[in-house]
């Protein structure tokens, strides 16, 4: 089974829409291996975002994701990382489509309310920088024999 990384932002926290996003990443079958909930240290935003160093907004990215609380998962599931990524819809929310976290809660880029790892690469990368791996649960859901073929 694949693994991603995701995150759901300080906005998306103070606006009361971790459940509901705990919930549409659950019923679509995928499985939270590993949760937390904290105000991500300023050197970690800064390794898990190094690959916007360079860009122009990268100072306000970290500003924006240590501004508060956000909530950090590794989730599984077959085809995890595409899955999350289709279920968060567009970065831009502008072109997100409804029925889509970030197509339905979001309206701009900088406050896009989620994040998923883009590759199985990225998504390596950013669980290490989160979380070690006696943190991360191994456990079978009933409903595996039901979500797979």
């Amino acid at each position: 089974m694949e693994q991603t990384y995701v995150m759901i932002k300080p906005d998306a926290v103070q606006r009361g829409l971790i459940g509901e996003i705990i919930l549409r990443i659950e019923r679509k079958g995928l499985k939270i291996k590993a949760m937390r909930m904290n105000v991500m240290d300023k050197t970690i935003a800064m390794e898990h975002y190094s690959e916007h160093s360079e860009k122009p907004f990268f100072n306000s990215l970290i500003e924006y994701v240590t501004s508060g609380p956000s909530v950090s998962m590794v989730v599984e599931g077959k085809n995890a990382i595409s899955i999350m990524r289709s279920i968060n819809g567009a970065t831009n929310p502008v072109n997100a489509l409804p029925g889509t976290i970030r197509g339905d809660f979001a309206v701009e880029t900088g406050r896009n309310i989620v994040h998923a790892s883009d590759s199985l690469e990225a998504a390596k990368r950013e669980i290490s920088i989160h979380f070690k791996n006696s943190e991360i649960i191994e456990y079978k859901k009933v409903d595996e024999a039901w979500l797979y073929e």
